[in-house]
């Protein structure tokens, strides 16, 4: 035992003291092979998986698994050809036999990427989703932040029932809820026009036809991820100082200008999390256009779903996935840069 590791010292030292011994060996012996390019690599690769930095490697392991190696899967798809097998696409690398020797040849097929920034069908059905997002999430806005508000202002005593009001439908089946609506709607014999039916609105002769139209879809989808925008919205409304209210009103503002002055800047972040929660999801939405929306609306997500399981054309459905990943990603990295940016600057 070295005079560093005296009996006095805690366990957490000697193992800390130990690891930072391993490393460095493991770092020194990489270089004396000639590994020294890949010694940091596998130096951090081995300090993940002891104290604290297994704790840290969680998230970037469930990362790995969940996100990074689905997504280069389909991106491998995309670049291939359909084919009469299982699975319906042909492989990136072959094995060439030209008569003297092998080879490797490496087929990219770009002609899925053509495909879809050159058909019509496919530009509408982006632009028609991120349409159908950007109305829906501008909806959810206008109805959520009242709702995150009146959560916020309430007493403490009451604030845990209304979140729970808000968290409630999680606890219900996506499907079910859909389900729920469609007999809500429906034409003939839904509840809504039996309703209104009965108390005389409406004449049994010409009920209200809300089902398999936008309108119906509209409402799905708002009500599906509204409490994605009233969550976070709650989250930042209820951390706001309400001395600066006061004041405002201590100046001279009115409360409708101190609304707009104070609370909504202040609510920004909760605003822009809380429309990426609901605009992310929503331009892929393919259930709710599927049951609620009939015929009449073409977005990305059915398209998909067409051209993997009915056609059978995966490279061309897994070409469809990496745009529209790309197409929501990349904004976000943009925004996040620039936000970094201004906190540098603010410091």
């Amino acid at each position: 035992m070295s005079a560093n590791d005296s009996p006095d010292r805690p366990a957490a030292a000697l193992i800390t003291h130990d690891k930072g011994d391993f490393l460095e060996s493991l770092d020194a012996g990489l270089r004396r092979r000639g590994l020294g390019f890949a010694a940091p690599v596998i130096v951090w690769f081995f300090s993940l998986f002891s104290g604290r930095g297994a704790v840290i490697a969680v998230p970037y392991v469930f990362l790995l698994a969940f996100f990074l190696i689905p997504f280069f899967i389909v991106l491998k798809i995309s670049f291939a050809e359909t084919a009469l097998a299982i699975p319906p696409y042909t492989g990136l690398i072959e094995m060439v036999d030209d008569g003297f020797e092998y080879y490797l040849t490496l087929k990219l097929n770009l002609a899925n990427y053509l495909t879809i920034f050159t058909e019509d069908t496919y530009v509408r059905a982006y632009l028609n989703s991120a349409k159908i997002a950007a109305i829906s999430t501008a909806l959810c806005l206008a109805i959520g932040f009242p709702m995150a508000y009146a959560m916020a202002r309430a007493s403490e005593s009451i604030r845990p029932t209304l979140l729970m009001l808000v968290i409630l439908p999680f606890w219900t089946s996506f499907l079910i809820r859909v389900y729920a609506w469609i007999v809500i709607l429906k034409t003939e014999g839904g509840l809504l026009n039996t309703f209104l039916i009965s108390i005389g609105l409406i004449s049994p002769d010409n009920p209200l036809r809300i089902l398999n139209t936008e309108w119906a879809m509209y409402i799905g989808i708002v009500y599906s991820y509204l409490p994605f925008m009233v969550l976070p919205l709650y989250a930042n409304l209820e951390r706001m100082d309400l001395t600066l209210l006061e004041a405002a009103a201590d100046l001279g503002c009115r409360p409708i200008k101190a609304f707009w002055v104070v609370t909504v800047p202040l609510a920004i972040p909760g605003i822009i999390a809380g429309c990426f929660l609901v605009f992310i999801p929503a331009v892929g939405e393919y259930v709710i256009p599927e049951l609620m929306s009939g015929d009449n609306v073409r977005v990305i997500g059915r398209k998909l779903f067409t051209d993997f399981a009915s056609e059978r054309n995966w490279p061309l459905a897994a070409a469809v996935s990496v745009v529209l990943l790309m197409i929501l990603i990349i904004p976000i990295m943009l925004f996040q840069r620039q936000q970094a940016k201004l906190q540098e600057a603010g410091r």
